[in-house]
């Protein structure tokens, strides 16, 4: 199998030759990749089976000062309109949301949102997923969010407020991010890309932070219109869900809306094994590896170990690809990054 071939047979829930893998590395660790291996492309070096397709940047010049104030030296503005201020942590920022004080149905519909749908950042898309293709690689879209855009314009907490006491407004804001990520969805899949990746961190490592009722009246239906938007382009797409945390309560309403593969499958708050088992004739898995354990603590045997207990497990008969559950840490060695990879070379053949 090429690259691609072995991509589409995991997420297909069937049997490749071997897991496809991926990671997702934060500054501190492509710093290291670039120090330990003279490279600064993860994908490239580590030899990914897909590459991400995406939208070209926005050429839109919006003042978003009067929605957000004056920021910190330092702070960035993105083409949503909320602000980040820099931590002192690491790539972690404090985040400005410029619909906080916001009141009204009026100003949602006023307020300046990204041009997606301008011919300029997408009408080349056939020809790079084409490019993608030509090279035996799978194309995945890049993330479409609802909810999690949603709450970084108007903020978490008056979000999960105007959910109780103002469901207009929230029912305003979240169907105008809805409809610039089924534009998104749609126009991905349309382009030929093999995998439409959208979600939404519903959940926590004690179960989800919203009840499956708030989730099915918010957040369902415009999911399942993504979903119809990616497949009503492409009847052949694949579609993948990104939560991180325990949404093990909805799972079974996220396959009735069409998403075929769940992500990140996170280690330390759910029944990886249990979840192949009740769900693997549906649903293909990406993610698996702890990020929160081995990885940054253990050792590079801790690590190995853990990647033959995934293929045991949630990787058996296919349906995987491996991953570690969110970026690789900061305070992860760069012997246990390599002992990831160098594991699933050696661990992940299924012949």
């Amino acid at each position: 199998m090429n690259h691609r071939e072995r991509f589409l047979t995991a997420i297909g829930r069937e049997l490749p030759d071997r897991v496809p893998k991926y990671a997702e590395f934060t500054p501190r660790q492509l710093e290291n990749l670039k120090e330990q291996t003279g490279c600064d492309d993860s994908a490239e070096y580590f030899c990914y089976e897909m590459r991400e397709v995406w939208f070209h940047p926005t050429r839109q010049e919006i003042d978003y000062s009067p929605y957000l104030g004056e920021l910190p030296e330092g702070s960035t503005v993105t083409e949503w309109g909320y602000g980040e201020i820099p931590a002192h942590l690491y790539h972690l920022t404090k985040m400005v949301h410029p619909m906080r004080g916001f009141s009204s149905v009026e100003e949602i519909e006023r307020y300046p949102f990204p041009d997606y749908d301008a011919p300029y950042r997408h009408d080349d898309l056939e020809e790079r997923v084409r490019a993608v293709h030509d090279r035996g690689l799978a194309a995945v879209s890049h993330f479409t969010m609802i909810f999690e855009f949603a709450w970084y314009l108007r903020g978490m907490e008056n979000l999960m407020l105007d959910f109780f006491d103002h469901p207009a407004l929230a029912d305003a804001l979240l169907d105008r991010v809805a409809d610039s990520q089924c534009f998104l969805a749609g126009r991905s899949a349309e382009a030929g890309v093999d995998l439409v990746r959208t979600g939404d961190d519903i959940g926590t490592q004690r179960g989800m932070m919203m009840s499956p009722e708030m989730w099915r009246r918010y957040l369902k239906p415009r999911l399942a219109r993504l979903v119809d938007a990616a497949k009503s382009a492409n009847p052949d797409v694949k579609v993948l869900y990104d939560s991180d945390g325990n949404f093990d309560p909805v799972i079974p309403e996220l396959i009735d809306v069409g998403v075929d593969v769940l992500c990140p499958m996170q280690p330390e708050c759910n029944d990886l094994a249990r979840l192949k088992q009740e769900y693997g004739r549906h649903l293909a898995f990406w993610g698996s590896i702890g990020v929160q354990s081995n990885l940054p603590f253990g050792t590079p045997a801790d690590v190995r170990d853990e990647v033959r207990e995934r293929m045991d497990t949630i990787g058996r008969g296919g349906g995987l690809v491996i991953a570690p559950s969110h970026v690789i840490p900061p305070e992860a060695p760069w012997e246990n990054v390599v002992a990831f990879f160098d594991a699933v070379e050696e661990l992940g053949g299924y012949a």
